[in-house]
C-alpha cells in the first residue's frame, strides 16, 4: 500500500473514525475537475460529488454545496434555502474555512463546520466519488453515506 500525502491521509483518518471502510485513492493524474476525476476512476461525470465552498454575504459563514459533477449550482436558490445570500469564496477563504485547497476539498473534516446542502440528483445514484484532500485523491461512497457523514440537507440546487 502506498503512503498517502498528508492532506489525503488526514481525510483517511477521518474516514477511519467514521468506520464504514471507505478508502482514499490517490491517482497519478489530476482529479481536480469533475471530468478529470471521472476519467481517473472510470465513472460517469454525474457520479462525481464536487464540493463547492461559498460564503454567506452578511455573516461570512462557509457553505458547502456537494453537487453532481454535471450540474451547475443555482446560487440564488442556495441563498433562499439557507436564508442568506451567498457569494463564491476566494481561495484564501476556502483554505481557512476547510483546511484544504480548491480542487481537493472533501465533503468532511472542515476546519470550520459549514452549512451543508447536498444536490438531490446525487441521491439517484448507487455510488459516487468525492475529493479526498488533494487534487488527485478521491474516495468512493454512497449518497446515503454522504448525507450521514456531513449531516447535510438534501435539496434541489441545480441551475436550470
Amino acid at each position: 500500500m502506498t503512503t498517502l500525502s498528508p492532506s489525503a491521509a488526514r481525510v483517511q483518518a477521518i474516514l477511519d473514525g467514521i468506520g464504514l471502510g471507505h478508502r482514499v485513492v490517490e491517482h497519478e493524474g489530476s482529479t481536480r475537475t469533475s471530468e478529470d476525476a471521472a476519467n481517473s476512476v472510470g465513472c460517469e461525470v454525474a457520479q462525481i460529488a464536487k464540493s463547492l465552498i461559498f460564503r454567506t454575504k452578511e455573516t461570512a459563514r462557509p457553505v458547502l454545496v456537494v453537487a453532481s459533477g454535471v450540474n451547475r449550482v443555482d446560487e440564488k436558490a442556495v441563498g433562499r434555502l439557507i436564508g442568506e445570500k451567498i457569494e463564491r469564496a476566494d481561495p484564501e477563504f476556502v483554505r481557512e474555512s476547510t483546511g484544504f485547497a480548491i480542487g481537493g476539498v472533501p465533503p468532511i473534516g472542515h476546519a470550520v463546520p459549514p452549512l451543508v446542502l447536498i444536490d438531490d440528483d446525487l441521491l439517484r445514484l448507487e455510488t459516487i466519488w468525492a475529493a479526498a484532500g488533494t487534487p488527485n485523491a478521491v474516495f468512493r461512497l454512497t449518497p446515503a453515506d454522504l448525507v450521514s457523514m456531513t449531516g447535510g440537507r438534501v435539496e434541489s440546487v441545480r441551475k436550470a
